[in-house]
């Protein structure tokens, strides 16, 4: 009767979106994998990173911004090294799903880390991983919430999202707090192999200085450095852009 009238046989059965768990979102205990991609697709929409990255991506980075001449204190032109450093960056998402990699970018502020943060994030959440962005004031923030507030949802969402950007480490409030809490969250996502990538303004010697020891061995053993340099590309741009 059904096939008579154009029906399918299976008209009648139960379809589902995920044949796998069945719109449940689990498979016994275990996440499903279109739980993930909804919670990717979820967390993008509603984060400030979608309208972020409608410019901060690799479509518009533009080496001109660096200059081409090296001084005597380096081996590299600031363009040359940052050309060196994005293809770090490539190598890093190619092979983000087989690697233990994490990424630390070190340099002056104005040269490059943040945008690159983003080129990076874009990437990886158009390839269907769960990036989570946080300015470290703001992740201090988070983890006074997941202590004190006992927010589980927000703990899960940060150990476990497959990259933590924590941007400009060192400029939030440094306490015994903060420091210890820090050193927690990057203990268990690298046992977990959870990846993060930190920027920071500041130099080794001050993240030497400013943080426990516990810290500093994690930064310095588990993370690619990255050193940037050069002049402040948004000043020479404010003042390219500026009209007299």
């Amino acid at each position: 009767m059904l096939v008579s009238n154009n029906y399918p046989l299976d008209y009648l059965d139960m379809h589902y979106m995920c044949n796998k768990c069945k719109d449940t979102g689990f498979i016994g205990t275990q996440k499903c994998s279109c739980y993930k991609q909804k919670l990717v697709a979820l967390y993008y929409e509603n984060s400030e990173l979608k309208t972020i990255l409608e410019k901060n991506n690799f479509s518009n980075f533009n080496f001109e911004l660096y200059s081409p001449h090296k001084s005597d204190d380096v081996r590299k032109s600031p363009r040359k090294n940052l050309e060196d450093i994005v293809s770090k960056s490539w190598n890093f998402i190619e092979s983000f799903s087989s690697s233990d990699e994490n990424m630390l970018f070190l340099g002056n502020s104005g040269t490059g880390k943040s945008f690159l943060s983003y080129c990076i994030a874009k990437e990886l959440l158009d390839r269907g991983h769960l990036v989570v962005y946080r300015t470290a004031e703001t992740l201090i923030h988070d983890l006074k919430q997941i202590r004190f507030n006992n927010s589980d949802e927000l703990e899960d969402l940060l150990i476990n999202c497959d990259l933590l950007i924590i941007d400009d480490l060192g400029s939030e409030q440094i306490t015994d707090f903060s420091k210890t809490e820090l050193f927690n969250l990057l203990n268990i996502k690298l046992l977990k192999n959870r990846k993060m990538l930190i920027s920071t303004n500041c130099g080794l010697e001050e993240l030497l200085k400013n943080y426990s020891e516990r810290i500093s061995s994690r930064l310095l053993g588990e993370f690619t450095l990255c050193k940037f340099y050069g002049d402040d590309i948004r000043i020479g741009q404010n003042i390219k852009n500026r009209k007299y």
